[in-house]
């Protein structure tokens, strides 16, 4: 850590602890150093929306929590900047969800796999974590280390949300028949574009929103579910993002 203190009173305080926990979890090993970069990527994009869950971000988080719960067999795709930022947040995610949750790394070793899981993972209350020690299978169409996914958990699954994904991946989960959920601030990547929900939102405030749906449509039957995940529109939705990032830039809070 770089042991530098960020007062509360900061305009910033947020985004900055964040950052200083980026920088903990490479420190560790579990980030990589391209994660650091692309975790400045996202945090232009996150300006752009004032640094709050936008309202279509609000009804995205609401599809992927009825498409989590309609799904027979959801999984939680882990790369080094999810375990570093909200680990908790994932386990509190699968928990009210049914979820399993896999490890997957595109800067791929065992050791990082090992420190994420038993570190961050398990250390934050995760009772079994996929991907990490069991030998893996084969997802084709990859050549990255992303290929390799747990024949129990991605190999396996019907849903896959993808937090802070790469786009080769989301592509190939949707060629193998999976419904991808995605979570990008960028809402004009490839891994948006290809997902079949994206919420374009910090990773850090859209999975405790997720979880808040889930919670609150557990008790839904089916029917009521399928209306909300089927009547989605992920393009539409990712047009509405854009706009209100355009709205942002030229009224600032008043968009």
């Amino acid at each position: 850590m770089s042991g530098s203190v960020i007062p509360e009173s900061h305009p910033r305080f947020e985004s900055l602890r964040t950052r200083e926990m980026m920088v903990a979890g490479f420190e560790a090993g579990v980030v990589a150093r391209e994660g650091l970069m692309a975790h400045g990527r996202g945090e232009a994009f996150d300006y752009m929306m004032g640094e709050e869950t936008m309202a279509a971000a609000e009804a995205a988080a609401e599809a992927a929590a009825a498409a989590l719960l309609l799904a027979e067999r959801p999984v939680l795709s882990v790369n080094g900047n999810v375990a570093a930022l909200c680990p908790g947040d994932v386990v509190g995610l699968a928990a009210v969800s049914g979820a399993k949750i896999e490890v997957n790394l595109f800067y791929d070793d065992d050791g990082r796999r090992r420190r994420a899981v038993a570190d961050i993972l398990r250390g934050s209350g995760a009772a079994n974590v996929l991907g990490a020690e069991e030998d893996l299978a084969i997802l084709s169409g990859l050549d990255s280390a992303r290929r390799r996914v747990s024949a129990q958990g991605i190999l396996a699954a019907d849903v896959v949300m993808v937090p802070l994904e790469d786009g080769d991946r989301a592509e190939a989960l949707r060629k193998a028949g999976k419904g991808v959920i995605a979570v990008d601030l960028n809402p004009l990547s490839r891994t948006a574009r290809a997902a079949d929900i994206t919420i374009v939102d910090n990773v850090t405030r859209a999975l405790p929103l997720v979880a808040r749906y889930c919670r609150e449509m557990k008790g839904r039957d089916r029917g009521s579910l399928m209306a909300v995940a089927g009547g989605f529109d992920n393009g539409a939705n990712l047009r509405e993002c854009i706009s209100y990032m355009v709205r942002w830039l030229e009224g600032g809070s008043d968009a």
